[in-house]
């Protein structure tokens, strides 16, 4: 059984960047969302006041700003004090206190900026205590509201992310014993036909295993792909003798080029055990890839045997069930940004296309060293 291993932790380089970049945008965010707010307060005080729309505005800009700065405490209370479940009344009432709290505070931050620009003490009351007072209460109801709901997105976002890497995870399991049972398999034949060739492919059975277990992230690169599947061709060449023909045209750009782990082996053994394993004469089981224009790449596994049916090819069925994981698996990673395609060619045989979003490699090893 292999050892159990735990999530990956964000690297603290690239984490700091992308929390910059989070943080700025949560500041966009609140900046946007004040607007309406400062320019209802305008309308307001020009209607009510006969004020100009400058004055009004400058106005309205500390009324928003003072509810904006107090609304920061207000978050971090919502952060502090999280929705229950199940709901409870203490909870209501803790907010039943802070909400007037908030209201007077909002009054004497006015008060205190305008007597700071007048030179005198004022107590600003807008339009009356009472109404000024509400619009207070109002605030901060609009304000722990929204905390609430973007707190409950995040939750959603962060679960929904948690699902996407367990359903990865279960995918790459399900993959990875599935290739190594046919290797196995392969070795057993081979105990009963030439005992001394099972003992070779024992020993690279063995150093596949090791290569296999050892992998333990969601993506390789194509190159270290194809090392692994290498070894495992080379037990299933020991069992198919001269039926099975490997040949590979890789683009060396490619090797560097980041896929879903086992990825590759999926294909390959796919070719193998549809192709080569029914046919009675040497099959070709060709490993090509290349650039599909500046933002894709594709790696593909063409065999000339006996064409698989469709359902085998497309993956809907037990026998094709590894292309359906793989599908799973490039969904949940990129979207509709990746794809696997698989056609019948002429005469006989089947093309696997694997086609992959570019990354700069070089790029990423930079950041990843900073």
């Amino acid at each position: 059984m292999p050892p159990r291993r735990s999530a990956p932790r964000p690297d603290p380089a690239e984490a700091g960047p992308s929390a910059r970049a989070g943080r700025a945008w949560v500041w966009v965010q609140l900046l946007i969302g004040w607007l309406p707010a400062w320019a209802i307060f305008a309308l307001l005080m020009r209607g009510v006041h006969d004020l100009g729309p400058g004055t009004a505005a400058l106005g309205a800009l500390r009324l928003v700003l003072s509810a904006a700065l107090l609304g920061l405490v207000v978050q971090r209370l919502a952060r502090r004090w999280p929705w229950p479940y199940p709901f409870r009344w203490r909870f209501m009432a803790r907010h039943a206190l802070a909400a007037p709290a908030y209201a007077i505070a909002w009054i004497l931050l006015n008060s205190a900026w305008t007597s700071l620009l007048e030179g005198r003490f004022v107590v600003i009351i807008g339009p009356g205590l009472v109404p000024f007072f509400v619009t207070g209460v109002w605030l901060y109801g609009m304000v722990a509201g929204v905390s609430y709901a973007h707190g409950a997105a995040e939750r959603i976002a962060r679960t929904e992310a948690a699902h996407a890497r367990a359903q990865m995870a279960a995918l790459q399991a399900q993959l990875q014993p599935h290739f190594l049972f046919n290797a196995l398999h392969t070795v057993m034949q081979l105990v009963r036909l030439d005992p001394p060739q099972a003992e070779r492919a024992l020993e690279e059975l063995a150093a596949l295993l090791r290569a296999s277990l050892a992998e333990g992230r969601d993506e390789e690169p194509l190159g270290a792909q194809w090392a692994l599947v290498q070894r495992y061709l080379a037990i299933e060449q020991r069992r198919f003798a001269e039926r099975l023909v490997v040949a590979q045209a890789l683009d060396p750009d490619t090797l560097l080029q980041p896929l879903p782990s086992f990825a590759l082996q999926t294909l390959v053994e796919n070719a193998v055990r549809h192709a080569v394993e029914p046919a009675p004469r040497p099959v070709t089981v060709r490993v090509t890839s290349g650039r599909e224009g500046p933002r894709a790449w594709w790696v593909e596994v063409t065999d000339d045997g006996a064409a698989a049916a469709p359902a085998v090819a497309d993956g809907t069925t037990a026998a094709g069930s590894g292309l359906a994981r793989l599908r799973e698996r490039l969904a949940w990673r990129h979207g509709s940004a990746a794809a696997l395609r698989t056609e019948p060619l002429a005469g006989a045989g089947l093309r696997a296309r694997l086609v992959l979003p570019w990354r700069d490699v070089q790029a990423d090893a930079e950041d990843d060293g900073d």
